[in-house]
């Protein structure tokens, strides 16, 4: 299992790879593009010198799928997973597009997150951080909400942490992989392996997108691989025997900064679904970091966090994003001071 896990990483990342220049090739014939001045008006993100197609969640969209296929069975749980995704990627390349409303956006990914609790794939138990689970299964209904709540959550938090050249694809790619890693713990029971499999699949696909997303970057994940970068992550952790805990601490920044913009938000009586330039990124972006090294800091925050969820248990972790938290306020205070 091992051996598969890694060749995973590999076929996807290849073919992700080599899917990348005709996606992009094909949407800069359809004229499917954005021009640094507008990308620097609605993104701050106006870092090419030509210009950039959208489009990256067909690209990572077909590198998991085969990947997927050559090493999973076809069942209804395999089914439910790629039908939520396909429907996360036409609304993604709509959006990529079009540019569609936040709140049919918001919609679908509500959408999306029934599917994956049709096909039977649900939050049945959660770890409690004081000790012990909670046991769902008496509450289905319950079970089926937190469900959807969580892969909202997800596409939406992840998909606002990709505001620079590299930043998304990196911290996605290297998530999937600790996932990938964490449930080999459990290897022995036969229902991890396709969890082990999706993850490595997840992490290729996004780390073969990764050369065409750096910084100056020819091309963009767009709302279509974002979205998908949030749903694959979310279904991971509740196909991975519900460990929220993990990818909540793998995705410790984005998480925090999502949380931090919402309440501005909030106090503000702006509308919560509306982008702004309050994240972390432009704050950095603000204080003279570079696209590139905002990039690395979230890469490495992810793979340092990844490195401490091998050896923690859920209530560590939980003491663990309550301390990255602490630490948070006082970055984003001492770059306020700064400025």
């Amino acid at each position: 299992m091992f051996f598969n896990f890694f060749l995973s990483i590999i076929i996807s990342a290849f073919l992700a790879f080599t899917f990348s220049p005709f996606v992009r090739k094909f949407f800069i014939k359809k004229g499917y593009i954005e021009y640094p001045e507008e990308k620097h008006k609605k993104t701050k993100n106006a870092t090419a010198i030509q210009p950039v197609p959208r489009g990256g969640g067909i690209i990572v969209f077909l590198a998991i799928l085969i990947t997927s296929c050559l090493f999973l069975q076809i069942d209804k749980h395999f089914i439910g997973i790629f039908l939520a995704g396909l429907i996360a990627l036409i609304i993604g390349v709509w959006d990529d597009i079009k540019d569609i409303s936040p709140k049919i956006r918001l919609f679908t990914n509500i959408i999306v997150g029934l599917i994956i609790v049709l096909s039977g794939i649900g939050i049945t138990f959660i770890s409690n951080p004081f000790g012990g689970v909670v046991n769902l299964s008496s509450f289905p209904y319950l079970s089926d909400i937190l469900a959807i709540i969580w892969i909202v959550w997800c596409m939406n938090i992840v998909g606002w942490s990709t505001g620079v050249d590299g930043q998304l694809p990196g911290f996605t790619a290297i998530s999937a992989f600790f996932i990938g890693l964490l449930a080999f713990r459990f290897s022995q029971d036969i229902l991890q392996w396709p969890v082990i499999i999706l993850a490595g699949a997840v992490s290729g696909a996004f780390l073969g997108f990764l050369p065409f997303n750096l910084f100056p970057q020819v091309m963009m994940p767009g709302y279509s691989g974002k979205s998908l970068a949030g749903f694959f992550l979310a279904v991971l952790a509740i196909l991975s025997g519900a460990k929220l805990a993990t990818v909540i601490l793998l995705l410790g920044i984005p998480m925090i900064d999502a949380i931090f913009v919402l309440i501005k938000r909030f106090f503000q009586k702006k509308p919560l679904f509306i982008s702004d330039d309050n994240h972390l990124h432009h704050q950095l972006l603000k204080s003279g970091w570079s696209r590139s090294r905002i990039a690395i800091f979230y890469w490495s925050i992810s793979f340092v966090l990844g490195l401490i969820s091998l050896f923690l248990n859920s209530s560590q972790k939980f003491y663990v994003f309550i301390g990255l938290f602490i630490l948070f306020c006082g970055f984003l205070i001492s770059l306020y001071q700064r400025k």
